[in-house]
């Protein structure tokens, strides 16, 4: 399926979200370049949706005023980008908006994709960094499943911990939470 957009001169916010909605396609501003990708695979979804509920029910059981989306809109100061998963403030939630501005983000979560690994690995955590957004994480599928936790120290991401498969790992950033990354993607 191919996707015909007619478009002249650099991309804005607004142009992207003026965009027909598409569950086939996510639409990415990345400075004034627009950025198509299809839609995560299975094991990407599966992997998603597992660490929303796990994040979700943390969130919950420490009262934390959060939301846990998947695939929405953030506004960063370059551009608009669609995290696979972030930990929203609740209040900037509230009057379920089209976006959510970066500085209501406290976590972005990317899953690498395999069409996308130089965007998730390197482009997207340098704009977090940019927006000054205090923790990533990036789930990795191959060669086995593996969680890398980030904070952000001086500007830039430092890693933190690492989580493999196999084995339970304890995060206490943004709230408690145990994952064990060999869970999140396998059928079950």
């Amino acid at each position: 399926m191919s996707v015909a957009i007619d478009h002249t001169g650099p991309w804005t916010v607004d142009d992207v979200l003026a965009l027909p909605e598409n569950r086939t396609i996510r639409y990415e501003l990345l400075g004034e370049s627009l950025l198509m990708s299809p839609a995560p695979g299975v094991r990407h979804q599966r992997a998603s949706f597992r660490l929303h509920v796990a994040l979700d029910a943390a969130a919950r059981v420490v009262g934390a005023p959060v939301e846990i989306l998947e695939g929405v809109n953030v506004v960063l100061p370059s551009g608009l980008v669609v995290p696979d998963l972030v930990v929203a403030d609740a209040g900037a939630t509230a009057d379920d908006p089209v976006t959510v501005d970066f500085d209501a983000i406290q976590l972005v979560i990317e899953l690498v994709s395999p069409g996308n690994r130089t965007v998730d690995r390197k482009v997207k955590p340098m704009l977090y960094a940019e927006a000054a957004i205090p923790h990533f994480w990036r789930l990795e599928f191959d060669p086995a499943p593996m969680l890398v936790v980030y904070e952000l120290e001086g500007g830039r991401y430092m890693e933190r911990t690492t989580a493999l498969a196999g084995a339970t790992t304890h995060l206490n950033i943004p709230f408690p939470v145990a994952i064990d990354p060999a869970d999140l993607s396998r059928q079950q």
